[in-house]
């Protein structure tokens, strides 16, 4: 054969005719929304071997086994809690009377049909926005746990940090405390199951989140993350929020510098809600681990939603919540739909903290309505990536807000990593997940969703300190960027369902 051009070129459409051909086959043999169909259309086709690669390694959905194992554990306590609670609520009297506006009754109702969230109400709450604060809290709460320790984190980095809290697991362990550690290998990056061998020989027990312990440098299908950061001592003290384990969530990176994140620390029947969520993520894992699951039918069968007085409520400033979860094993979207129900419900202002703001269609209309209904939209996201594809895309959404009438900020005083929202002094939110595709579709994520003037005020007048720190976005702003920049947004925004 005489390689001529005109050959090389025949070669090559072949090629890419073929490339293309199984570039439809593989994405649309997956069920998955159409805007992350059309972006991995886009990176199969513009790059044949690479865009494959990653495919392999992030774009592959989770096995059916391991869907029908998540779904199998949530079986086991959806009906206990939720058909009392649907009877109360039609009767109006679930709620505290001071949280009983239509507004208030119809998230509750929605989490409960769509997030099958049981409310709890005889729950004190603690808010810590810096990680001395919190780490120093948790550290002594599990030196002083009786019972169990359950842990599981996204991020549990081999550095100092998550020398001091394995010492605290291993301390308790040693005193007969039965101890619990789930993490994510992506998220965990560098530490290997040996960092927890001398926890194990105390009787304490580590395992990833569905993956095999020895694939410790990889995690088959590394597009689906636990995301969640939950801590649960002794059935009754609960953690939950946005901080990892790790130096850097102490402000020790030379890169982030200050890190601002958000975390609750909680005290009474939600904590159990929590455990919950917990036990199914560890008996999900076992099923690859082998280690032994959590048993919780003994747990289960004593279980009953307390319902305090309003008397009891104010007097002890409970605060009544729902924990909600959500994840690639399943389409309800509870996280994402309890995000646009309270900027919805708003009427006089919302403010939003998020490390990324790549937010679906449906968010980002609920955010432009809102604003121009009168509502005080305000968004604060960081002022530096961690991920320049990420923050790309952040800064294209970001622009597009500001010309529809939200205020949008940039906090300068560091790494700004909360995961909040609040809304009219009533409603608020934090967790561990953000303001995107990814933690809306494919984390497993988890959420604190509360009815509660004292949290909600809380979280305002923290919002409004970080203000101080912070620089408003104007159009003026975007206008005066490169053009280099403004190109790499708009090609971040056409890949933000897959990043």
């Amino acid at each position: 054969m005489v390689w001529t051009w005109d050959v090389i070129r025949r070669i090559i459409e072949v090629l890419w005719l073929i490339n293309i051909g199984f570039a439809i086959w593989t994405v649309f043999r997956s069920r998955r929304d159409i805007a992350s169909t059309w972006a991995w259309l886009l990176v199969l086709t513009v790059f044949p071997f690479v865009g494959f690669v990653a495919y392999l390694i992030l774009g592959r959905q989770l096995s059916h086994d391991d869907i029908f194992t998540l779904r199998k554990e949530e079986a086991q306590v959806r009906d206990k809690f939720l058909k009392k609670q649907h009877q109360l609520i039609n009767k109006h009297e679930l709620l505290p009377k001071g949280a009983r506006h239509t507004k208030d009754r119809m998230m509750v109702n929605a989490f409960l049909n769509n997030g099958e969230a049981p409310i709890t109400f005889n729950n004190q709450v603690d808010l810590f926005t810096d990680g001395y604060v919190k780490f120093s809290h948790l550290i002594d709460d599990i030196n002083h746990a009786q019972k169990m320790v359950n842990l599981e984190y996204y991020t549990f980095y081999a550095d100092d940090l998550g020398h001091r809290i394995l010492h605290a697991l291993e301390g308790a362990a040693h005193r007969g405390v039965k101890v619990r550690v789930l993490y994510d290998t992506s998220g965990s990056r560098g530490t290997r199951p040996q960092f927890f061998e001398h926890l194990r020989e105390l009787g304490g027990e580590a395992q990833p989140f569905i993956s095999a312990p020895q694939h410790w440098f990889m995690t088959p299908r590394m597009n689906y993350h636990l995301h969640r950061k939950l801590v649960i001592i002794d059935h009754q003290l609960g953690y939950i929020g946005g901080f990892n384990i790790g130096d850097q969530y102490l402000g020790l990176s030379p890169k982030f510098g200050y890190w601002r994140d958000s975390h609750i620390r909680v005290h009474g029947q939600a904590a159990q809600m929590m455990e919950l969520r917990f036990a199914m993520d560890w008996n999900t894992s076992c099923r690859r681990s082998r280690l032994p699951r959590f048993d919780l039918s003994p747990y289960l069968q004593q279980f009953t939603i307390q319902r305090p007085t309003d008397e009891e409520i104010k007097a002890q400033h409970l605060v009544s919540m729902q924990i909600v979860s959500s994840g690639p094993d399943n389409q309800r979207f509870a996280i994402r739909r309890g995000y646009e129900n309270l900027i919805s419900r708003a009427t006089k202002y919302v403010y939003i903290q998020t490390p990324y703001l790549i937010p679906e269609p449906s968010v980002l209309e609920a955010l432009t309505i809102a604003a121009h209904s009168g509502v005080d939209v305000r968004v604060m996201i960081p002022s530096m990536p961690d991920h320049p594809f990420v923050y790309r895309a952040t800064e294209y959404y970001a622009k597009y807000l500001v010309n529809n009438g939200v205020k949008v900020y940039k906090y300068d005083n560091g790494f700004i990593h909360a995961k909040t929202m609040v809304a009219d002094g009533t409603l608020s939110s934090v967790g561990s997940a953000n303001m995107d595709y990814r933690s809306f579709s494919l984390n497993f994520e988890v959420n604190a969703f509360m009815y509660n003037q004292d949290i909600a005020e809380k979280l305002r007048e923290a919002f409004e300190n970080d203000l101080t720190k912070s620089t408003r976005l104007t159009p003026e702003y975007f206008d005066q960027q490169t053009k280099w920049r403004k190109f790499k947004q708009y090609f971040s925004r056409l890949l933000s369902p897959i990043l």
